[in-house]
């Protein structure tokens, strides 16, 4: 199985990304890497790394893509750029079965629409992370920033395209789907949500009605859909209130000797709680709707995550994650 990754792209490159890669190389056997970026540096800085040389290739791109770009001109302009090529790569290959890249979040998604294509069909992809909810599962928020102006068909497909991943990639039978709102009756919400919320109800899949931002990690839901303004503002808020949460625990820990010996007692409970909450434990955020599999990872991803974003990559494959959204788009088609 061959992956594209752009070795250029997020914060830590190239030395993380090259990392991440030499690990996911040496924990499945099953896949090959395609390494986009600046060849000759790439292939120095691997020179003393311990890893199957024959499941590797590289692509020369000389110029990068930075988060001060325009994303719609940098695609179009940097054609020389690791995105760029990386796309082009993985599109035009047919043995590539997706990407992964921790670059410009508005270049990669650009790119991927404009390079790849969406899915016959679907009428805007949709960034969709996992999140870990209390009771230990993961729930998946569609769409996080992809899209922040939204028709009610599209965030229809949004919840079709997230019931068939966590269908596919968590062997979920019958996802909970919610639509996030500013509260659980049926009539609340603005003209957007209500006009979605009477597509949900005839569509085919477990609808569950709609959902409060408070409740996204609460085990209640499996797919909670939004268009991408609310969602990216939900998603930062979370992130924030967790790091805020953890910083006041640990000023209360520090506080006292009392707290202190408290603290070392409860310390494995804590770092179990901080390695849940971090990205660079799961990988990426995957682009879902475009034909081919992409996979954004967090711009300051480390190796952990990088590896994390290649396995999401293989296991979405496996699953026949794009094959399963088609199979159920033909579903909603049919029951209209």
């Amino acid at each position: 199985m061959k992956i594209v990754v752009d070795i250029y792209g997020g914060d830590n490159a190239p030395d993380e990304i090259l990392k991440g890669c030499v690990m996911a190389l040496n924990s499945n056997r099953e896949i090959s890497l395609v390494m986009v970026g600046k060849e000759s540096e790439m292939r120095s800085k691997l020179e003393n790394e311990n890893y199957d040389k024959s499941r590797v290739e590289f692509v020369d791109a000389p110029d990068v893509i930075t988060c001060d770009d325009v994303p719609t001109t940098a695609i179009r302009t940097k054609k020389d750029s690791s995105l760029v090529r990386a796309l082009e790569v993985t599109k035009d290959d047919p043995e590539c079965v997706g990407m992964v890249s921790a670059g410009s979040t508005g270049a990669v998604l650009t790119g991927a629409f404009l390079k790849i294509g969406r899915i016959k069909g679907i009428a805007r992809p949709a960034l969709a992370p996992v999140l870990p909810t209390v009771e230990g599962g993961s729930v998946l928020l569609i769409d996080c920033g992809a899209n922040v102006d939204c028709k009610p068909n599209m965030l229809e497909q949004f919840a079709l395209m997230g019931n068939a991943y966590m269908k596919a990639v968590y062997n979920m039978e019958s996802p909970r789907v919610g639509l996030l709102s500013n509260g659980t009756e049926d009539i609340k919400g603005n003209q957007l949500t209500k006009e979605t919320f009477e597509l949900l109800k005839n569509a085919p899949l477990n609808f569950v009605g709609n959902m409060e931002a408070r409740d996204i990690t609460s085990g209640k839901y499996d797919v909670v859909v939004c268009d991408g303004f609310v969602g990216n503002v939900a998603l930062k808020a979370s992130e924030g209130i967790a790091v805020m949460m953890l910083k006041m625990i640990k000023r209360e820990v520090y506080s006292s000797l009392k707290t202190k010996l408290g603290g070392a007692l409860l310390k494995g409970s804590f770092n179990k709680i901080r390695s849940l909450m971090d990205y660079n434990q799961s990988g990426g955020a995957p682009f879902i709707g475009v034909e081919k599999l992409v996979i954004k990872s967090h711009g300051s991803s480390k190796a952990q995550s990088i590896c994390g974003s290649i396995m999401q990559v293989y296991n979405m494959h496996k699953n026949d994650l794009i094959g399963k959204i088609k199979a159920g788009l033909g579903e909603a088609v049919s029951a209209e």
